[in-house]
């Protein structure tokens, strides 16, 4: 699959459309299956080099209508990206964040298992996800802290481009990104930038990271995966690595290609269905 083709996807329109603030990328989308419930739930991250150029949350709709179709309620979050106001460090993190704990306030309504929920976040959105899984390890110093984190135990990071320090130069060439953008200044409350930002860095999580690159993805290679899956295992984390035979970094959220089988199953797989 081309970027184009990519940027073509689209799926059917949430049950519900949430704004957690008053931008206009600070909203989520819910999708839920028909039933009684109580459903497990795919929260995913878009991903688009974390800028808006790339959009995203309307591509996700393509994979969120597919889980709906498979009993998996989806939460689809927007954020700031770091070219919108309010964006980059720390806004788009704590947009994040915010998105996520949020799903707390709609469990009962909806009828959210959130005993049952898996991360998913793709590319930049990969970084994203795996962030917000770690979040119960940020320091207390840091602006992007919270006492209670909603806690998940499985996620998986789609052709995820998460080590920033490690793959500053990868970063730079896969999406045009300086770190500064993504991980703010230092300052002296704050002199390690990725300490608050980079997953890897947070690291042992005690939640379960599964990796998943295209065979020929070049923006987020294999390597870079299995890089993360050996800091996570050494560090005493569950890690693995799958590979998508004939994946591009877009097959894996397009719920028509054969990577996207694989990915489904693993999606299945963590929410125990």
């Amino acid at each position: 699959m081309t970027l184009q083709e990519y940027m073509a996807l689209g799926g059917p329109a949430p049950a519900l459309h949430v704004a957690y603030g008053a931008a206009p990328s600070q909203f989520a989308e819910l999708f839920v299956p028909a039933g009684d419930g109580p459903f497990p739930v795919a929260l995913i991250v878009h991903g688009g080099c974390w800028c808006k150029e790339y959009a995203g949350i309307s591509q996700m709709r393509n994979i969120a209508g597919d889980l709906q179709q498979q009993g998996i309620a989806v939460w689809n979050i927007e954020y700031r990206r770091f070219d919108e106001e309010g964006g980059g460090y720390p806004g788009m993190y704590l947009d994040v964040a915010t998105a996520v704990d949020l799903l707390r306030s709609l469990a009962a309504e909806w009828r959210l298992d959130l005993s049952r929920v898996v991360l998913v976040g793709h590319s930049a959105g990969g970084h994203l996800a795996q962030w917000a899984a770690s979040r119960a390890r940020l320091p207390r110093s840091s602006p992007l802290f919270v006492e209670d984190p909603l806690p998940v135990a499985t996620v998986i990071s789609l052709g995820g481009l998460a080590d920033l320090r490690n793959e500053e130069q990868l970063i730079k060439t896969s999406c045009e990104r300086d770190i500064v953008q993504l991980a703010g200044i230092a300052s002296a409350q704050r002199p390690d930038i990725f300490s608050d930002t980079s997953p890897v860095e947070l690291l042992p999580s005690g939640v379960r990271t599964v990796l998943i690159h295209g065979e020929f993805d070049t923006i987020s290679p294999l390597r870079a995966g299995q890089d993360y899956a050996r800091r996570a295992q050494a560090a005493g984390d569950l890690a693995e690595v799958i590979v998508l035979p004939g994946g591009s970094h877009f097959d894996e959220v397009a719920a028509t290609s054969s990577s996207w089988t694989i990915v489904s199953a693993q999606i299945r797989k963590a929410l125990a269905l």
